[in-house]
C-alpha cells in the first residue's frame, strides 16, 4: 500500500521502534513528524530528531523534526500546529513515547512514578486529544498505541505495579478512543511485541547484551504497524494486536530474519 501524501505524527521517533515505524512508512511515501525530546546525541541512547529525520528523508519520505516533550500540553499543541502547517493535516498518530521502570512499589520513587504516568498516560491522552480534530479530516485515519493487551494475571502486577498500570492505561485510552471515534471512522488500536525488541531500553534498563541477543529487531514492529495502518479505518479498530499475529494474518510465518542473532532462543516480552 502507498502512504503517499499521508502524514504520520510519531512520538518518540528519534530511535528504536518509533524510528523503525517512521522509516517503514517513509519508504511507502509518507510524511513523518518526528516528535521527540532528543536534540543532542546521548551515547547510551543514540539518535536525535535530526538524525532520524535525515534517515527518513533518505528512505524516501519527507520529515519534520520537532522537539516535543509530551508531558507539556503547550509543546504538544505547538508541534501539531507546525505539522499541520508543513504537511496540511495528520492522517496517522503513533503513540510510541514511553517511560519504563521495572521496580517494586518500595523501590519506585515518586518522581519515577510521576514520569511514567505523565509520559505514558497523560502524554498519550493529550497527544491523541490534540490530533483528533485533524484525524477527523484525515485519509484513512488511524491511531496506533504501543501498549500491551490488558492481562489481569497478578504476576504482571507483583514486581512492577507502577509500570504495569501505566501501560494498561495506555491501552484503555486506545480502546476507549476506538469506541468514541468510531462514528468518525478513526481507527484506534494497540500493538505489542511477542518477544523483547532490541532497543536502548532493553540494552540499558533490562538485560544488556544478553537480552539483546535474545530479542528481535524493531523492524518486526514496523512491519506489523504497516499492515495495521493499511487496513480500512472503519473496519479495523478496538484491537490489541501482537506483532506475530499481525504478520501471520498476512501469511508471513518465517520470522527468522527479525532475530538479532539468527537461530537464538527468543525472550518472551512482558504481559504475554
Amino acid at each position: 500500500m502507498s502512504f503517499q501524501n499521508k502524514t504520520a505524527f510519531i512520538t518518540g521517533a528519534s530511535r528504536g521502534i518509533g524510528k523503525a515505524i517512521a522509516l517503514k512508512l517513509a519508504a511507502a511515501g509518507a510524511n513523518i513528524v518526528v516528535a521527540a525530546k532528543s536534540i543532542e546525541e546521548n551515547p547510551k541512547l543514540g539518535g536525535t530528531i535530526y538524525s532520524a529525520a535525515e534517515e527518513i528523508e533518505n528512505a524516501g519520505g519527507k520529515a519534520l523534526p520537532i522537539q516535543c516533550d509530551i508531558r507539556d500540553e503547550i509543546q504538544i499543541q505547538n508541534a501539531i500546529e507546525k505539522a499541520v502547517e508543513r504537511f496540511g493535516g495528520i492522517d496517522i498518530l503513533i503513540n510510541n513515547a514511553s517511560a519504563i521502570s521495572l521496580t517494586t512499589t518500595e523501590q519506585t520513587e515518586a518522581k519515577r512514578f510521576d514520569l511514567m504516568h505523565s509520559i505514558n498516560v497523560r502524554g498519550t491522552f493529550l497527544v491523541s486529544k490534540a490530533c483528533i480534530p485533524f484525524l477527523k479530516k484525515g485519509n484513512n485515519p488511524h491511531i496506533l498505541t504501543l501498549s500491551p493487551p490488558v492481562n489481569l494475571d497478578k504476576k504482571w502486577f507483583k514486581n512492577h505495579v507502577a509500570y504495569t498500570i501505566s501501560k494498561y492505561d495506555m491501552t484503555m485510552i486506545s480502546l476507549g478512543l476506538a469506541e468514541e471515534l468510531k462514528k468518525y471512522n478513526i481507527a484506534s488500536n494497540t500493538l505489542w511485541p511477542r518477544t523483547t525488541i532490541a532497543t536502548a531500553a532493553v540494552q540499558n534498563l533490562l538485560g544488556g547484551d544478553a537480552l539483546i541477543k535474545m530479542s528481535r529487531k524493531p523492524e518486526i514492529m514496523a512491519d506489523a504497524a504497516y499492515y495495521i495502518l493499511s487496513k480500512p479505518s472503519g473496519q479495523c479498530t478496538g484491537n490489541s494486536f501482537i506483532d506475530e499475529a499481525v504478520l501471520e494474518a498476512e501469511n508471513i510465518t518465517d520470522l527468522s530474519s527479525y532475530s538479532v542473532v539468527p537461530g537464538a532462543t527468543l525472550y518472551q516480552d512482558l504481559f504475554i
